[in-house]
């Protein structure tokens, strides 16, 4: 029989530590849905006391899903613990998260204590953690990285003290698969009291073998995997949570291993994350790419018509994808829209129904055929946008080979419409400039993405860039069959969430 292997996703607190990803209570909470959906074990929504946002990102998850074990990160700090504890409140099935390193070189250079000082201080958070929840995980940063003996040490000090969840970080991506499967080995015979509490991983991709190590954890042993969706993270991410489940999935009878993970939601799960986050995913990407089901070879494309098995060890279907078709046009009605929407996944207000059948109206005026692709994007990332502070109301763009690029353009704030025009070298740039002047707000392009999402001449393009305002990165999209409207709509995005962050006191003036 199969041993389960609990998911725990971390997508909204690790892998919104990825540079340019501000995600906000409303979009925490449509990816909690889709979490929900997907059916992972425990959904980490944040790190409370870093940010107002975060906590309260936390009391209305915890208000909103009572299926999934919610959980809360926080240093092994009194403080931490009681904030973790107050955003926990409404949360059928809370956990504390509390995390300390036991790495010489992190305890030396970042944390200055001696070990015996850390030690102290993981048994003091584990036991005040408790008095909130029986749930309570410990994890050792840098373990990989830890003196082995002390590493033990600790984890039976958390033991001791009322920990359930042991987790084992590889912080900066730095084991190899054999390292790293003979330090489960190691935990399990040396540290007293391991067989009754779950043992997870959580490991980091910097060279890339984030899935790997994690797999391998789990044939040795390891009870628990945390990953995000499509890989996110900090650097070069975390474990991906759609390659640990389909790996299990398409290997159980190998590994003895299974999941609850709903494998039907992978795609929407991951397309959505991709929207919110803004972060795309290469089109070779294993599992969500846009290629992975993609055979070009003439070889390949041979022995596919003869037996799908002879080059797919795994069916579209399975992880809820298919092939994008042409569905409407300018004459479709609201219930053929509605009923499309309802089948691609979305749930809408009727409100948001309206406004989304609005655009799509707009869209199918200008470009005919409207795509399953075209109606993602334009929920996506027309439905799902933030409060806008500034507000396109209308653009103009005089460019050309021999003349430099002008551009005017109209933004409503607060209700009044407000016009400036500059000159740029191209129109998108130009285009900034007329809004820095309007706004006053200097943020610096760092990337610049265009991304067409159907096909055709006619495709909706999906624009999206990173600027830096004050020391913080922050992306920002927008859609339009026009690439310079949509990149107007993206810089736009990017300067109301700088709004919205500097309300929050997330973002501060210099």
């Amino acid at each position: 029989m199969a041993r389960k292997i609990l998911i725990f996703d971390t997508t909204l607190r690790d892998g919104e530590q990825a540079p340019g990803i501000h995600l906000n209570v409303r979009e925490k909470l449509e990816i909690v849905e889709q979490l929900d959906k997907l059916n992972v074990d425990t959904i980490e929504g944040g790190f409370p006391v870093s940010s107002r946002s975060d906590f309260n990102s936390i009391v209305e998850i915890s208000k909103k899903i009572k299926s999934r074990y919610i959980a809360a990160l926080a240093r092994a700090v009194i403080k931490d613990i009681d904030i973790a504890g107050e955003s926990l409140k409404g949360a059928a099935f809370p956990v504390i998260h509390t995390f300390i390193s036991t790495s010489d070189i992190h305890l030396e250079y970042q944390f200055k204590k001696t070990r015996q000082e850390a030690v102290e201080l993981a048994k003091a958070a584990v036991k005040r953690a408790r008095n909130y929840t029986d749930r309570v995980e410990f994890s050792a940063m840098d373990a990989t990285r830890s003196d082995r003996d002390f590493l033990c040490r600790m984890y039976e000090a958390a033991i001791k003290s009322g920990a359930k969840i042991l987790n084992v970080p590889d912080t900066v991506g730095y084991a190899l698969p054999a390292e790293f499967s003979n330090l489960i080995d190691y935990l399990f015979e040396n540290v007293r009291g391991i067989e009754n509490i779950i043992l997870s991983v959580h490991c980091h991709n910097d060279l890339g073998l984030a899935v790997a190590n994690s797999i391998l954890a789990a044939q040795h042993g390891a009870t628990q995997i945390e990953v995000a969706v499509n890989g996110i993270g900090e650097r070069a991410g975390n474990a991906a949570l759609e390659e640990v489940a389909m790996i299990i999935d398409t290997r159980k009878k190998d590994l003895g291993l299974c999941t609850d993970i709903n494998l039907k939601e992978i795609i929407r799960t991951s397309s959505l994350v991709r929207h919110l986050t803004g972060y795309t995913v290469a089109p070779n990407k294993a599992i969500v790419g846009k290629s992975v089901f993609t055979h070009e070879a003439g070889i390949h494309q041979d022995g596919m018509l003869k037996h799908r098995t002879t080059y797919e060890i795994m069916k579209p279907e399975d992880i809820g994808s298919r092939a994008s078709r042409l569905l409407l046009g300018k004459h479709s009605g609201r219930h053929a829209f509605s009923k499309r929407v309802e089948e691609l996944g979305f749930t809408l207000k009727d409100e948001e129904l309206q406004k989304a059948f609005n655009r799509f109206k707009d869209m199918a005026e200008k470009k005919g055929e409207i795509s399953d692709d075209d109606l993602k994007a334009i929920i996506n990332n027309e439905i799902r946008e933030i409060e806008q502070y500034y507000k396109l109301k209308y653009y103009q763009v005089v460019s050309g080979s021999s003349i430099k690029a002008t551009a005017t353009v109209g933004i409503e704030i607060m209700g009044k419409l407000i016009e400036s025009a500059s000159y740029g070298d191209g129109p998108v740039d130009a285009s900034f400039k007329a809004i820095d002047k309007i706004t006053g707000m200097k943020a610096k392009l760092i990337d610049y993405n265009i991304e067409a999402v159907s096909e055709g001449k006619d495709a909706i393009g999906v624009v999206k860039i990173i600027v830096k305002s004050n020391g913080m990165e922050v992306m920002g999209s927008g859609i339009s069959t026009d690439i310079i409207e949509a990149s107007i709509k993206s810089y736009l995005d990017a300067l109301n969430r700088i709004v919205i962050l500097k309300s929050n006191h997330i973002l501060k003036e210099p």
